[in-house]
């Protein structure tokens, strides 16, 4: 099965638990008069449009290079984990907004009413399961090599993380009696901001690949030391790196001999882009510029 046909597979299942969990979760919050798990359902639905974004954008992303997109069409995929952020933050000021007037309410004298039990089970259903598709998203994330789902796969962790912070507040609710009501609401705020952290990580990725940020130094470092590590090159300098979504793009100055043939030094040079793609990915973009060392 090919790349792109493996994201849609994890994606859709992600969906199918996304469309699951919303429906149930909507129904326990209202039924349950639970504003902390309404507003786990609202994260739940923001979990289901990403991934209609993702299964979007991830067919443009496999397109291959052609007359107008040189290096290929990569950072649609980019694009995509930039909207799952931007869902993310958008569902977390929802909630915090939502649970701020309740709380002020309560803070005025308001009587907020104790969630039920069916929004406690709601909650910890949705951590068991949210966490499931954390781990097998994350782990075909990384083995594609796509930012999109590795963002997905974090999304859903954050809906367990919210979840987790759901329960307390509904578990507090019930358990303490009617003057701890206000757990319910305080809840749904600490949610809201797990959610923000979360989504400003994942926006800081994306544009930092969309400006065309350079790799870490920990990866520069590794691809001079691939280089150096090859007989007849010296001094690689000018590295310049980035990524264009699962790809890599490489570009560096060596130093050689010069008096070698030149078809002796571009043998070299292939053997350089031969090393750096069997550590980075065969479909790494390398470019070298040969220089006659002084």
């Amino acid at each position: 099965m090919n790349r792109e046909k493996e994201i849609y597979k994890v994606t859709l299942v992600g969906s199918a638990g996304n469309v699951a969990l919303l429906t149930f979760k909507f129904i326990a919050g209202i039924v349950g008069h639970s504003s902390a798990m309404i507003a786990d359902a609202v994260h739940s639905l923001s979990d289901f449009l990403t991934d209609l974004v993702v299964i979007a954008f991830v067919r443009v992303s496999a397109k291959p290079q052609d007359e107008s997109h040189d290096y290929g069409h990569g950072k649609y995929e980019t694009i995509a984990s930039f909207l799952i952020g931007l869902a993310l933050i958008a569902a977390a000021v929802g909630i915090i907004v939502s649970g701020g007037l309740k709380l002020a309410a309560w803070a005025g004298g308001e009587q907020l009413e104790a969630p039920r039990m069916v929004a406690l089970w709601a909650a910890l259903l949705s951590i068991a399961v949210k966490e499931a598709l954390y781990r097998y998203t994350a782990i075909k994330g990384k083995k594609l090599n796509s930012t999109a789902v590795i963002s997905n796969a974090w999304h859903h962790r954050s809906d367990a993380l919210s979840s987790i912070g759901a329960t307390l507040g509904i578990g507090g609710a019930i358990l303490l009696g009617d003057r701890w009501t206000v757990l319910d609401p305080l809840a749904s705020i600490v949610v809201g901001l797990m959610l923000v952290k979360v989504a400003i990580g994942l926006l800081k990725a994306s544009i930092g690949e969309l400006t065309d940020a350079s790799l870490s130094q920990e990866m520069e470092q590794e691809i001079e030391e691939i280089i150096t590590s090859l007989p007849h090159v010296s001094h690689p300098h000018n590295l310049r790196t980035r990524r264009i979504g699962n790809r890599l793009a490489i570009e560096v100055h060596v130093r050689m001999d010069g008096t070698m043939l030149l078809t002796e030094a571009h043998n070299h040079a292939s053997l350089i882009e031969q090393r750096i793609k069997q550590r980075f990915g065969s479909d790494t973009l390398v470019t070298i510029h040969m220089e006659p060392a002084t």
